[in-house]
């Protein structure tokens, strides 16, 4: 069963990519569970831009439309939820890193280190991490985890005094 609900899950982000990137969004995760006698899908989008309320209402009709044309949900019923990616969702695409640049991030390399940083920069095989002043290059396949840290109270212009 779980290598159908696999299935399932993989061609509805197949069905849905194509459509989503012409709204100026990529698929981030597609989630389909139980609910009682309904499934509950989750559908998770972002975009180079960030995601507005209009981009989430964009994106569930379309989601809504491609699905209806379709047949990979079968009869049973199901809820539909389109969201966006969220800051708790960790960092495992080139996209992801280049999304967030500037923001703080703690990495956990595949040798069990962690460091926290923010992204200074990023390609398709690699980020640069300021870590106080210190840059480092940290090449994907080095990465185990990382997540975005929730900032409060962050200046982003320094403080000259004036007011």
């Amino acid at each position: 069963m779980a290598r159908q609900h696999d299935a399932v899950r993989d061609q509805i982000e197949q069905q849905l990519a194509a459509p989503l990137s012409a709204l100026g969004l990529d698929v981030e995760a597609v989630e389909l569970s139980p609910a009682g006698k309904r499934r509950i899908l989750r559908i998770a989008v972002d975009g180079d831009e960030g995601v507005t309320l209009d981009d989430v209402a964009d994106a569930t009709k379309k989601v809504s439309e491609v699905l209806d044309a379709s047949d990979v949900m079968g009869e049973q019923p199901y809820t539909l939820e389109v969201t966006s990616r969220g800051v708790d969702r960790p960092l495992t695409l080139p996209r992801h890193w280049r999304r967030n640049l500037g923001r703080l991030v703690k990495v956990t390399t595949t040798d069990g280190q962690t460091v926290t940083g923010r992204i200074a920069g990023s390609t398709d095989d690699a980020v640069t991490l300021d870590l106080d002043g210190s840059q480092r290059h940290l090449p994907y396949a080095d990465v185990a985890k990382a997540l975005v840290q929730v900032e409060f109270n962050r200046k982003t212009q320094p403080d000259d005094g004036e007011d």
